[in-house]
This record gives C-alpha cells, sequence and structure tokens, in this order.
C-alpha cells in the first residue's frame, strides 16, 4: 500500500511539471508574439509617419497607404486590447496549432480591419482567452495595426457546436467575430464554441 501511494505521489509531481511547463512554454510564446507584434505596429507608425511628410512635398505620391498589409503563416502582426479584462494579446496569421501557440489566430481567408466584410479571430479559453467568461455584450475590442487602430463592440454573443462553419461566412458589412472554446471550465476538448459579433464604434 506505501509503494502505491509513492507511486501516485511521483504521477502527481510528473502531470504537475508537465502542465507547468506547458504554461510556462505558452506564456513565453506569447509574451514573443506580442513583442513581435508590437515591433511591427511601430514600424508601421513610423513608416505612415514618413509617407505623411513625403506626400507633402509631392503630390504624386496618394497611394503609398493603399498597399494591403501582407503576413505570412505564423507571423504577429496586430494586437488585440480587451479592457475589460485588462489584456493587450498578439493577434498571429493562421488558425493552425503552431499559430493558437503564439497567440490569437486570425482565420487566413477572412479580411482584415478596414476591409468592410467579417474578421475572424479565435483563441485557446486556457491561455490567451482566460477568463474570457467574463465579456459580455457592450464590452469593446480594439485592434491595432500597423495602419491604425479599429474599435469594435459587442451587440451579439451565442454558443455553437466545434463543427458548425455557418459562422464563418460572408456579411455585407464590417464585423469582428471573435471565438474560443465552450464550455470554459471543461476538462479536454470542449464540444462548443463562444462566438462574439462585435461592430465597428464610429
Amino acid at each position: 500500500m506505501k509503494y502505491i501511494s509513492y507511486l501516485l505521489i511521483i504521477v502527481g509531481v510528473i502531470f504537475l511539471s508537465v502542465f507547468g511547463y506547458q504554461y510556462y512554454q505558452n506564456e513565453q510564446n506569447t509574451k514573443n508574439s506580442l513583442a513581435e507584434a508590437q515591433n511591427r505596429i511601430a514600424q508601421g507608425q513610423e513608416n505612415n509617419e514618413k509617407d505623411k511628410g513625403a506626400s507633402s512635398d509631392t503630390s504624386d505620391n496618394n497611394n503609398n497607404n493603399s498597399e494591403s498589409l501582407q503576413v505570412d503563416d505564423g507571423e504577429a502582426f496586430a494586437t488585440l486590447d480587451i479592457p475589460k479584462l485588462g489584456k493587450t494579446l498578439p493577434i498571429v496569421e493562421g488558425t493552425d496549432p503552431d499559430s493558437l501557440d503564439k497567440g490569437i489566430g486570425h482565420l487566413s481567408n477572412s479580411v482584415l480591419p478596414g476591409e468592410n466584410e467579417q474578421i475572424v479571430l479565435s483563441g485557446h479559453r486556457d491561455t490567451v482567452f482566460r477568463n474570457f467568461d467574463q465579456i459580455e455584450v457592450g464590452d469593446q475590442f480594439t485592434v491595432n495595426m500597423p495602419g491604425g487602430s479599429h474599435t469594435y463592440e459587442i451587440r451579439e454573443t451565442e454558443i455553437v457546436p466545434e463543427d458548425d462553419t455557418s459562422v464563418i461566412r460572408e456579411m455585407g458589412e464590417e464585423a469582428l467575430v471573435v471565438t474560443t472554446c465552450y464550455p470554459f471550465s471543461y476538462v479536454g476538448s470542449a464540444p462548443d464554441r463562444f462566438v462574439t459579433y462585435a461592430y465597428p464604434v464610429d
């Protein structure tokens, strides 16, 4: 009986060590991605200021800021402010497991802020979207990009099965759709998704 107790203690220590390492690794990945995104935003702002200065001297420079932002899979290129939670989180291109380990994933076949259609962001409930159960209608998100910031207000939330693809669709207007796993306290692979629909604030 004594040996069984020792074995259970050892197994418990191993599980705690693995969990602790994974938690630390996720925190580091998010921290590194946030630094990468903030650096890219700062560079974009600096370039915008240079473009404005150049356009004041020449009349042929009106389209400098009209080029679409180019991002590679796994690249952190923007941040998401969630005032309700007091968080600023990195947005990474792609929603594959590697990208979601770095921060909030941007669904590649959805548009970017300012392009007047559906923008889809996803993240894990136990990493970047920890405490997301506090989010409700009326709360705001701000997406900070190299070209500027875009603020959205949540007007609607819903819970759908994980295989419900109707969430991703053309909406005919700009909408920021943010999704995460649900229930929030579920142990293992959660069966549903919590979805928020936020729209631009004038």
